[in-house]
């Protein structure tokens, strides 16, 4: 049912085609919606030899995604789950027990860090955050026993970037594994097997779906050892993805270059625009040329992304009135979608952080993430330009 990448298919072609087949009983153009809890098998001796027999272990529409979606990064094998917080803890605990030890980004996705501190922790699992845009820094946090480091480049909300062909080989000379959390680039602007990374996490709510639509997650690995890892981890424990938002992000995911090209290109536009208005302190965006690693961004991505952080004048106080004011922004809680959203990170995707760690890492109070959808850029732009002069 499934179709994998072929040789010297383009991206394009790979996330169109990769992983589907028109279905053999109807000839329907889109995977059909397998929403069965068990598969009826022909025999005792014939058990699972078309491949299915309980969905908690494996479903064709879950399948089909996963096929896709190690295709677009050049991975072996893939497993999609109910969150990306799920997928991000099935690795955790496939490769992390009491007594070990892992470094990870000090700025990173405020559910991720409560994880770690507040869950794992618990069960005698120890972590390092550390500055993973240091290699130097990330050496200093490797301990005899640590397994994993985990990186999310650019990591949100402060779109730091971590070098992730110089952790890999910090990773690689310690017999260790590097993880990264690619949902903010997608392997249609960043690839970072390629770069010696060893597994790939996403959150696949963002833009990997791109319409508000679902909620997911998915892990893809370089071998299949990993895979048989993960997948064991997945089972027992059931974060499944369902078939429907497997179906859904299929489909999203077929037009994935398209936006992320579009809106990374607003985001340029918006980014430039914020830059050069006076009531704006700073602005954060890697397609920039004052970004701090703005050479880096352009050494290992292809793209620059659609996420702009931005702060006012005056702090938080102003900032928060200029996110009431806008029109055309929603005020909302995700990221990478059709639709152009603001969100304040001290009080939202990140007020689980105590504010003196927030300040420290410059997830400031004033701080304003920007995802930049499908509108037209000029109109964007407007809207800023009058919530702005209420700052």
């Amino acid at each position: 049912m499934s179709r994998g990448s072929r040789p010297n298919e383009g991206f394009a072609t790979r996330q169109v085609r990769a992983g589907v087949e028109p279905d053999p009983v109807t000839g329907a153009i889109l995977t059909p919606i397998h929403q069965t809890t068990t598969y009826v098998q022909p025999s005792v001796d014939g058990y699972r030899e078309k491949g299915y027999s309980y969905s908690r272990s494996h479903n064709p529409t879950v399948h089909a995604l996963e096929t896709k979606l190690a295709a677009l990064e050049g991975g072996v094998d893939a497993c999609a789950f109910g969150t990306g917080m799920a997928a991000i803890h099935t690795v955790l605990l496939a490769y992390l027990g009491a007594g070990e030890h892992a470094v990870v980004s000090d700025v990173i996705f405020g559910g991720t860090l409560r994880l770690c501190r507040q869950i794992l922790a618990r069960f005698g699992v120890d972590f390092t955050f550390v500055d993973t845009s240091d290699p130097a820094a990330v050496l200093a946090g490797v301990r005899a026993e640590t397994r994993l480091i985990l990186s999310e480049t650019p990591a949100n909300p402060t779109l730091r970037l971590t070098d992730i062909a110089a952790v890999s080989e910090v990773a690689r000379a310690r017999g260790i594994l590097h993880v990264v959390d690619n949902t903010l680039l997608t392997p249609c602007c960043q690839r970072p097997f390629e770069l010696g990374a060893d597994l790939v996490v996403h959150s696949t709510t963002k833009y990997l779906d791109g319409h508000n639509a679902t909620v997911g997650g998915a892990v893809v690995c370089a071998t299949k050892e990993q895979v048989e890892a993960v997948r064991f981890v997945q089972n027992a424990t059931g974060s499944i993805m369902s078939p429907f938002v497997a179906w859904l992000t299929l489909q999203g995911c077929k037009t994935l270059s398209v936006r992320m090209d579009a809106q990374s290109a607003a985001a340029l536009e918006v980014a430039s625009y914020l830059e050069s208005h006076p009531t704006v302190e700073r602005v954060l965006y890697p397609g920039l040329p004052s970004f701090p690693q703005h050479a880096l961004a352009g050494r290992q991505a292809s793209g620059y992304g659609a996420m702009v952080c931005c702060e006012v004048r005056g702090g938080a106080a102003a900032g928060k009135r200029v996110m009431d004011a806008v029109e055309l922004w929603s005020l909302a809680e995700n990221l990478g979608t059709v639709e152009s959203l603001v969100t304040h990170p001290a009080t939202m995707t990140h007020a689980n952080i105590a504010p003196d760690e927030r300040a420290r890492l410059g997830i400031t109070d004033g701080l304003i993430r920007l995802s930049v959808g499908l509108e037209t850029p000029a109109d964007l732009i407007a809207d800023l330009d009058q919530a702005l002069a209420r700052a």
